[in-house]
């Protein structure tokens, strides 16, 4: 069973959100990173890039496949998380904490679109 927390949101395509303020913290989830296996890349984008909801931002490439990953808000990434570029397995260690990067929201409404930690527990079964 795939570990999922109360309290964040989450898109259908695994990714995980932490609202703080206008800055939304996006990384993927527990469900996510058991199913690619063990991470070996990272691609993400820079600082300064503007990206749309439902728009790629970057992907994860693990010894079995790779994924793309799919931003849940739109607006402007603020920081990246340079760790786990650095050292992709910190995603299999622990997904929660090792976020990928930072987005300034420009629609904190898109929010309201999200899965809480139910309704995602229901896809990520």
């Amino acid at each position: 069973m795939s570990k999922i927390i109360e309290g964040l949101l989450y898109s259908e395509s695994h990714e995980w959100v932490k609202i703080d303020g206008n800055v939304a913290i996006i990384g993927v989830s527990d469900f996510a990173q058991s199913e690619l296996g063990d991470i070996t890349y990272v691609d993400m984008p820079s600082d300064g890039d503007e990206i749309e909801k439902g728009s790629e931002f970057g992907a994860l490439e693990s010894v079995k496949t790779a994924a793309d990953l799919y931003s849940p808000v739109s607006g402007t990434v603020v920081a990246t998380n340079r760790a786990v570029e650095d050292d992709p397995s910190l995603i299999n260690a622990d997904p929660y904490t090792n976020w990928i990067i930072k987005i300034e929201m420009s629609d904190k409404g898109e929010c309201n679109s999200l899965l809480d930690a139910a309704a995602y527990a229901k896809i990520a079964e």
